[in-house]
C-alpha cells in the first residue's frame, strides 16, 4: 500500500475538494436565490461573495496542494460553522444527517491540516 500513498492523497484530495469547488461555482449562477436562503436562516446575504470565493479558491487549493495546511483549515472551518447555522435543528433527521455530514467533512480536512498533502502536490514541489 505504502507505493500508492501518494496517489490515494491525490485522489483524496480530489474528492473531498470537488463538491466546494463545484457549489461555489454553482452559487456564481444563483446568487440571489442564496442570498436570500441565507438572511432567511440570519445570516447576512454580502456573506455570499467571501463564501463563493472561499469555496472555489480554498477548494482548488486543497486540489492541487498548494497551501494545504491553511486552505484545509479555512474548509474544516466553514463546514462545522456552515453546519452549525444551516443544519442544527436536531428535531429533522435529515438536517441532523446533513450536520453530521459536515462535521465528517471537517473531520477530513483535519487530517489534511494536520498531515499536509502529500508527495503529488504543489507543497512538495516548494
Amino acid at each position: 500500500m505504502k507505493a500508492f500513498t501518494p496517489v490515494i492523497e491525490l485522489i483524496g484530495r480530489a474528492l473531498i475538494s470537488f463538491m466546494f469547488i463545484l457549489s461555489g461555482i454553482d452559487k456564481l449562477g444563483g446568487i440571489e436565490g442564496t442570498q436570500g436562503y441565507m438572511e432567511m436562516m440570519g445570516v447576512p446575504g454580502i456573506l455570499i461573495y467571501p463564501t463563493i470565493a472561499l469555496e472555489i479558491l480554498a477548494g482548488l487549493a486543497v486540489l492541487v496542494g498548494f497551501h494545504t495546511r491553511i486552505a484545509a483549515f479555512l474548509l474544516a472551518g466553514f463546514s462545522i460553522v456552515s453546519g452549525l447555522l444551516f443544519h442544527f435543528d436536531l428535531s429533522n433527521q435529515a438536517e441532523v444527517i446533513n450536520l453530521m455530514k459536515n462535521f465528517t467533512i471537517a473531520g477530513g480536512f483535519a487530517f489534511l491540516v494536520a498531515h499536509g498533502a502529500g508527495k503529488i502536490s504543489i507543497d512538495a514541489r516548494r
